[in-house]
């Protein structure tokens, strides 16, 4: 990437870090009876984010390396990369910024399509692991907490079934035959848009194409594929000891199974307002909801869960910025 490119997004997250401080609804006095509340697990809960994002980084490694080229990503570098790119992601509407960051980092090592398609693949990836978090979920749900499935959860397990089989055909298609060119395609008849979108798909149509190709490419080594699943997997179920260390220093002793189902049901919420800004609102809902589901009190879970996790959102934040400028000589041997 151009310098001056690596320093506008350096300037952009330190401008979205001060927004965010700016604007958190938190006096001084709250902020600090919150902290000495929170004593030694508020260091375990940014701790966590350390392995959460090891084993994102390993994840990415393994798609970038089983790429259609000759360079080699290391651990470190995909580290670097990860963070950044998730900090990037949180400060902007849809998650939009870490995309771009990343393949402005790759491409000069292995070009724009080949760095777009290994986003690409990893951003497909992420979520389809999320997808695998919420179908273990229910698995979980109903094995636990058998005697809470009434008709009506019953009902929407079911609905939830369909969309899921009808998710995982849509991710099975696109890694199979790539979905670049399909997306873009259903532009090509929206009004207003296909004007545009015709006039950009004739200038890139062979490199769009291309990163189909590689898409694919990818799917066809099944080890390296189900590995990078596995480990984004993971990654959400380690993430789940988050909301553990959460409520245990709120008072609210539960299990670790408790925590993968709020995890699962908070990120599902989060997802489903994926256009807000570090899914503002979306994630407390969530949360509040399950609560009461599993029959946990929940008086004032929500805004303490929220301090905490915006507190980690803020440091993670910070040090993925912080990262934008470091080790960037060679980032691909």
């Amino acid at each position: 990437m151009k310098p001056l490119y690596r320093n506008l997004f350096l300037l952009f997250g330190i401008a979205a870090i001060v927004v965010m401080l700016i604007t958190f609804d938190v006096d001084y006095t709250q902020l600090w009876d919150n902290l000495a509340r929170a004593g030694m697990y508020l260091p375990a809960v940014l701790g966590v984010w350390v392995f959460v994002y090891a084993f994102n980084a390993w994840a990415f490694q393994i798609i970038v390396n089983h790429g259609t080229h000759d360079k080699h990503l290391s651990f470190w570098h995909a580290y670097k990369l990860t963070i950044s790119g998730f900090a990037f992601s949180y400060t902007t509407p849809f998650g939009f910024g870490g995309g771009p960051y990343r393949v402005m980092e790759l491409s000069s090592y292995i070009g724009t399509p080949r760095a777009m398609s290994s986003v690409v693949l990893y951003s497909m990836m992420h979520i389809l692991s999320h997808i695998c978090l919420w179908a273990s979920s229910v698995v979980l749900f109903i094995v636990v907490y058998f005697e809470k499935v009434d008709t009506w959860l019953w009902t929407l397990f079911g609905v939830f079934a369909v969309l899921l089989m009808i998710a995982l055909y849509f991710f099975y298609y696109g890694y199979k035959n790539g979905m670049i060119v399909k997306l873009f395609s259903l532009l090509l008849h929206i009004p207003f848009a296909k004007k545009y979108a015709r006039r950009f798909y004739d200038k890139h149509a062979e490199a769009m194409e291309q990163v189909d190709v590689n898409i694919a490419h990818l799917h066809q080594q099944g080890r390296a594929f189900y590995s990078s699943l596995l480990l984004e997997y993971l990654a959400r179920v380690i993430n789940a000891l988050e909301f553990y260390f959460i409520l245990h220093a709120f008072g609210l002793y539960i299990s670790f199974w408790d925590a993968i189902l709020i995890l699962a049901f908070s990120s599902l919420m989060g997802n489903l307002l994926f256009f807000l800004p570090m899914q503002l609102g979306a994630r407390e809902g969530g949360l509040a909801a399950i609560i009461k589901i599993l029959g946990i009190s929940s008086a004032g879970v929500g805004v303490f869960t929220s301090f905490y996790t915006r507190i980690r959102e803020l440091f993670w934040i910070f040090v993925g910025v912080s990262l934008v400028k470091v080790g960037n000589k060679r980032i691909m041997k």
